[in-house]
């Protein structure tokens, strides 16, 4: 399988907000959209999207997982940012439609078919920098992908920084394109000076988010990991994993953690840390970096809780467990 999220299906579905309506949404071509050079998403960054994932189940049914949830933080995200509003039933209908139009190709178990929609404002106005769009495109794309963990479970080496945040305070729960793009130079420069996998967001201590996920601790029966605020995204997978582990009789904590803390808990030979998201499901972490010194999470390993949460998520995406929480969506 090509890497994550570079092949794409031939056509997406796509819907135009203009004279304040939503239009029909269509099947179209996935190769190019139409955009004038003034478009508010090319100067203002008026942009949001989402990531779920269609699952081919034993009986060949197709499911998606949690759609309903990353609708409604769509809408958030729109709401946040100015772009037109949307009915849920809008989104849905077009991530059901195009997923349906190409069933055949929803890779089966541990593959995928990734999802992805995007939504972003198109009026042309450079004039508009303190002012949101009156026009804008959704669209939904659809990638296979194939098994985030096939080169081997290898753990992964956080780079803590205290100094900085991903993004602004105010925008930590939108899933938008700019709070990517400010992480980015802060993760090249962690990968160079100490070959980290991520940087690991902790200002003035307070240990948050990774630049593309969130952040859980697990010591022992307990997973630590903060509570929901604007300042970091609410992640869907966090929430199912937190979810599942309530199910198995695990404590959830959420809470401020602090970067000592962290470090003193990581220290236990039991401990476990994890990044949580669509891709990944749960991935584990081996390695904290902090102050120029390295400190090993646990064993340094992948852990078992890891392990045994990641499989029991699975498995209800796959269809090899009871949906108890009803997140799926069979097309």
């Amino acid at each position: 399988m090509a890497a994550f999220g570079t092949v794409f299906m031939p056509q997406m579905t796509m819907a135009t907000f203009e004279n304040s309506d939503w239009n029909k949404p269509e099947l179209v071509s996935s190769d190019a959209i139409q955009l004038h050079p003034g478009a508010h998403v090319l100067h203002y960054a008026s942009t949001c999207f989402e990531g779920l994932k269609a699952f081919r189940h034993d009986d060949g049914s197709i499911n998606l997982f949690r759609m309903n949830r990353n609708i409604e933080r769509m809408q958030q995200s729109s709401r946040l940012l100015s772009l037109p509003a949307f009915d849920a039933g809008l989104l849905q209908k077009m991530i059901t439609d195009v997923v349906k139009h190409f069933s055949d190709e929803v890779p089966k178990p541990p593959g995928s078919m990734y999802i992805r929609p995007t939504h972003i404002g198109t009026e042309a106005a450079i004039g508009k920098a303190a002012s949101p769009t009156s026009s804008s495109m959704l669209y939904v794309l659809l990638s296979p992908v194939g098994d985030y963990f096939s080169g081997g479970d290898k753990t992964l080496r956080l780079l803590l920084e205290e100094d900085g945040s991903r993004c602004a305070a105010h925008m930590g729960m939108v899933k938008s394109g700019g709070n990517y793009a400010s992480a980015l130079q802060p993760i090249l420069q962690a990968r160079e000076s100490v070959n980290a996998d991520q940087v690991l967001f902790c200002p003035n201590g307070d240990v948050q988010e990774t630049g593309a996920a969130n952040f859980l601790l697990i010591d022992g029966n307990e997973i630590i990991t903060k509570a929901l605020d604007s300042s970091f995204l609410h992640g869907v997978t966090r929430d199912s994993i937190l979810t599942i582990a309530r199910d198995m009789g695990m404590t959830v904590s959420e809470r401020q953690l602090s970067v000592d803390e962290l470090l003193e808990r990581a220290s236990k030979p039991d401990c476990e840390a994890a990044l949580s998201g669509t891709a990944a499901v749960l991935a584990p972490v081996g390695t904290l970096i902090h102050n120029g010194k390295e400190f090993s999470v646990g064993s340094g390993k992948s852990g078992a809780t890891t392990l045994k949460l990641r499989k029991a998520l699975n498995d209800i995406q796959w269809g090899k467990a009871e949906d108890k929480h009803s997140w799926l969506t069979k097309i």
